[in-house]
């Protein structure tokens, strides 16, 4: 991911957050965004799991938006 689609997508994703459009799933969206620029730097391999295994949360959808989020950002 080059320096300008980090920033733009970084941009999008905080104007959706303060409008709040879905807030849950853009600020997993911000974090995967920052895992997928700066790689394993940002945050541990088992905060990675952790928040990859969020999008399938059965009970608690915020966790699960959050995780849809994370996983959507990582793929940018």
């Amino acid at each position: 991911m080059t320096r300008e689609a980090f920033v733009r997508e970084m941009v999008k994703a905080m104007i959706f957050a303060r409008l709040r459009k879905d807030p849950y799933y853009w600020e997993g969206y911000q974090r995967g965004l920052r895992r997928a620029y700066y790689g394993e730097i940002f945050g541990t391999e088992e905060e990675h799991n952790l928040w990859l295994a969020l999008a399938e949360d059965e009970v608690d959808e915020t966790r699960r938006e959050r995780g849809r989020g994370y996983r959507d950002g990582l793929a940018v």
